[in-house]
């Protein structure tokens, strides 16, 4: 049994409930601010993923996406990585003008990307995580935007070398055939 408390409990959470516990397989019980999860020790751990993904202000169907091994939630507190007392600006950085940044580094990783008051919430596959979090990184540290898409783009670029280098593609040698 595992209890979250929340500071604002998430809407889709109440108006959803039903869902989640068809979907994640455990039970939910809401009092209050305080979330009480009972159900298998990994489902309770899916579900928390799960729920705090809705927190954060991802849409169901995004936090859903982490019933899949291969997906991940990580939240960036915005703080740890600038010495500004002003998180506005910092906020408006990662934004970009009419939404430009965030859809751009969404795009470029392969990750979906929400961005609260004091913290960054990253969903993504482990080989794009990274990279999505580091892109993240360096723009609240101060790098320019286009710098942090094309650090995306060179690491996109060593994934797909990396895959072909694994021998994932035969090769015309070994489709052929030899006859002695």
């Amino acid at each position: 049994m595992e209890t979250l408390i929340f500071d604002k409990l998430p809407v889709a959470l109440k108006r959803e409930k039903n869902t989640l516990e068809r979907q994640l397989k455990v039970k939910l019980a809401i009092v209050g601010r305080k979330v009480v999860i009972e159900g298998e020790a990994v489902d309770e751990y899916i579900a928390l993923g799960v729920l705090e993904a809705l927190a954060m202000g991802f849409t169901l169907k995004q936090a859903l996406s982490l019933k899949d091994e291969e997906k991940i939630f990580r939240k960036i507190h915005i703080r740890d990585f600038t010495r500004r007392k002003n998180l506005k600006d910092v906020r408006s950085r990662l934004i970009g003008s009419e939404g430009k940044t965030r859809r751009t580094i969404e795009e470029i990783s392969d990750c979906d990307v929400v961005i609260g008051e004091s913290e960054v919430g990253i969903i993504g596959s482990a080989t794009s995580i990274e990279s999505a979090t580091q892109a993240t990184i360096n723009i609240i540290k101060g790098s320019k935007q286009a710098n942090a898409y094309r650090y995306l783009e060179r690491m996109n670029a060593e994934k797909k070398k990396l895959s072909e280098d694994l021998g994932l593609k035969a090769s015309k040698d070994s489709d052929e055939i030899k006859e002695d």
